[in-house]
């Protein structure tokens, strides 16, 4: 049986929902990270999740591969697109945009200043300046659903999942954020759903 690695709170939470609500036989994993003693470190030399470890014993990482990936098992859940649909492309714009622009671009430097720079009085310009460039990333995205109640073919999708799961780090942060009332009703929307309820459950998000 394959198994994913999956870390409460992080990315991990959208591959993990995804193999409930696709009701998939994957074992689910929960390990720690950021600590030298992690199990993590011995399945991904990166020690991040999410980490599948497939029945061959080889590996995937990133949302941007497992989530197409997982879908793509079961196409008949219409999470996805057929191969060479434009459809399939408009999701996997999204999911890049997510990955690059916000996780990466934007919530690394807010939490993780320290991997910016060696000084320590910097890091509040740091977190100030990647606070600022997620609002306007974000922005981009509401204006996107004005109109609309998912990102792609007006159907939900894995790029809505993604979205839910970096829209809940939102939460803590209050304004502006919370102005950005199309992105959290979509999060609200797909946090209501089955699969996630159980993955947050399981990840302790919730009671």
């Amino acid at each position: 049986m394959s198994t994913l690695y999956i870390a409460p709170s992080a990315c991990s939470l959208a591959s993990h929902a995804l193999v409930y609500e696709l009701g998939l036989p994957i074992q689910i994993e929960k390990v720690a990270v950021r600590t030298p003693d992690s199990p993590i470190h011995a399945v991904n030399p990166l020690g991040r999740v999410p980490a599948l470890v497939l029945e061959d014993g080889s590996l995937l990482t990133e949302n941007t591969a497992l989530l197409p990936y997982l879908a793509d098992l079961k196409p008949e859940a219409g999470l996805f697109a057929p191969v060479g649909s434009a459809e399939r492309a408009q999701i996997q714009r999204w999911l890049g945009y997510l990955a690059t622009e916000i996780h990466v671009g934007c919530f690394r430097p807010l939490r993780r200043p320290e991997r910016y720079s060696d000084e320590v009085s910097t890091h509040p310009g740091i977190q100030a300046k990647a606070r600022q460039q997620l609002h306007q990333a974000l922005l981009h995205v509401e204006q996107h659903l004005q109109g609309k109640t998912w990102l792609v073919a007006e159907r939900y999708t894995i790029a809505d999942l993604y979205l839910s799961v970096v829209a809940g780090w939102l939460l803590p942060l209050g304004e502006p954020f919370t102005e950005l009332t199309a992105i959290n009703r979509l999060r609200d929307s797909v946090r209501a759903r089955p699969a996630v309820q159980k993955a947050l459950k399981l990840e302790g998000l919730i009671p």
